[in-house]
């Protein structure tokens, strides 16, 4: 049996657009579908998703730790041994008052790639399959609070630049990438957020690069 933990924010957590708080079912959200095309005799598939999670930042408006870098040791050491990890981080990461950019996001991206590489390589032990995942683009909305808490519309050209700096970051620390834009497209409704088809076609379109890693 194979081990894969999916560590992200909203998107991996199955945020509702539609209902703000509410979470899609747990078979619409992208780790459920991803071991399901997997098979879920073959593989256990961890979900690991916070709303506002950012790669390294800390966000102290809120009341759980947003800080990726400093709960996934934590994370590795509860869920270990595992054959792969998924990062889809950084929509967070560009709101104003975080670091803004998607080259930002990346370098964070580069400090938990490195992170997992240090924590299994002082333990003697194999390191994991490390997947980075450029996150979907912001797309426009008329939820005046949901764009102003990323920065305003001109966020959404921002948003285009992950898919460029996480291919490169990955390269730079030897782990896979993958485009989530390439099958997703975030909900009007809020700019953001998935639908519940969008959020499936995230898990759905990782199976073919998770089968040949895993050798599935």
């Amino acid at each position: 049996m194979k081990s894969i933990l999916c560590f992200g924010d909203s998107l991996t957590f199955g945020a509702d657009p539609e209902v703000m708080g509410k979470r899609h079912a747990f078979a619409d959200r992208w780790p459920s579908a991803l071991e399901a095309g997997l098979g879920a005799d073959k593989v256990r598939v961890i979900a690991e998703g916070l709303g506002g999670r950012t790669t390294v930042f800390d966000d102290w408006n809120a009341a759980a730790d947003r800080n990726g870098a400093r709960i996934l040791p934590t994370l590795l050491e509860s869920h270990s041994p595992l054959d792969a990890i998924i990062i889809m981080l950084g929509t967070n990461d560009i709101k104003p008052y975080l670091g803004r950019t998607a080259g930002e996001a990346g370098r964070g991206m580069v400090r938990l790639g490195q992170i997992i590489k240090g924590f299994y390589l002082a333990r003697g032990e194999a390191v994991p399959h490390i997947v980075f995942v450029s996150p979907p683009e912001i797309c426009d909305t008329d939820n005046v609070d949901m764009i102003t808490h990323f920065g305003g519309k001109g966020i959404i050209e921002e948003s285009k630049n992950f898919k460029s700096h996480y291919r490169r970051r990955a390269e730079e620390v030897g782990a896979h990438f993958f485009d989530a834009a390439s099958v997703a497209k975030a909900d009007p409704a809020d700019g953001v957020h998935l639908d519940a088809e969008n959020t499936q076609a995230i898990g759905t379109g990782l199976v073919p690069l998770l089968q040949k890693l895993l050798a599935l």
